[in-house]
């Protein structure tokens, strides 16, 4: 029976170079290596796992027979939502480790303050902290408001 605790969702992200990524997840995100398992005839990392803030990111090596990077696939359709204390910080920590940036930091119809990065491996990632709080029903007018606006979402 495994000693350690899992919450009842985790992504699980293939890459190239895990190790590498694991580096990054540390530096940029300030993720806590649990542990990982490595092919002891190739070196790469069939299994690892991170504490990030209170969820935990699953991460393996391409292998060709059962999984895909970003990379190979030419872009990844998922994006990551990482709540931090501030957002605009956290994208300047990430760039610095590495990511692209995609989106700057901006005030968001939410009640969010976001941006987004793509980090090395191809994954992209949303940045954000509340800024105050916004009813359901409230995002839905900023919503339809926004889309009233932007002449591509019609």
């Amino acid at each position: 029976m495994s000693t350690l605790t899992y919450p009842s969702f985790s992504p699980y992200i293939t890459v190239h170079n895990a190790e590498e990524a694991i580096a990054f997840y540390q530096k940029a995100f300030g993720a806590k290596e649990r542990f990982r398992l490595t092919d002891a005839s190739s070196g790469k990392i069939g299994h690892a796992e991170l504490d990030l803030q209170d969820s935990l990111l699953m991460l393996s090596d391409e292998n060709p027979a059962w999984n895909k990077s970003p990379q190979t696939l030419g872009g990844t359709p998922v994006k990551f939502s990482l709540m931090v204390e501030n957002a605009d910080a956290a994208i300047a920590k990430a760039v610095t480790a590495g990511a692209t940036p995609l989106m700057p930091a901006g005030d968001q119809f939410y009640g969010f303050r976001s941006g987004s990065v793509r980090d090395p491996f191809g994954h992209e990632w949303m940045l954000q902290h509340e800024i105050e709080k916004v009813s359901p029903e409230e995002m839905q007018k900023r919503w339809d408001a926004m889309l009233g606006k932007c002449p591509s979402a019609k």
